[in-house]
């Protein structure tokens, strides 16, 4: 099944999002080499593709995980989280009707 994961970035962590940006990557290249990632992605924080400055304020995973436990578990060890990129996480269930 799959499931949307939703990080709200915090305020002051540009650097340790930084940091921590090659590993977020890997896994989700990982998800996408196993044929489970739908989608990924940043939200900017301004109405803009280059935030600049602003930066983002959020992030999005569209994937497919067993169970919600299974994604819950997959996002408490992501780099983002580990490094308090996120300040807050949503995962719910999700079901794709388009495309």
């Amino acid at each position: 099944m799959l499931y949307m994961i939703f990080g709200t970035i915090a305020a002051d962590s540009g650097p340790r999002r930084e940091a921590a940006r090659p590993a977020h990557l890997d896994r989700l290249r990982t998800l996408l080499n196993e044929g489970r990632l739908v989608l990924a992605g940043p939200c900017p924080a301004v109405d803009s593709p280059d935030p600049g400055a602003a930066g983002y304020s959020a992030s999005l995973i569209v994937a497919e995980f067993p169970s919600l436990t299974a994604a819950r578990a997959w996002i408490a060890e992501d780099p983002y989280v580990q490094a308090a990129v996120y300040e807050d996480v949503a995962v719910r269930p999700f079901r794709q009707v388009l495309p």
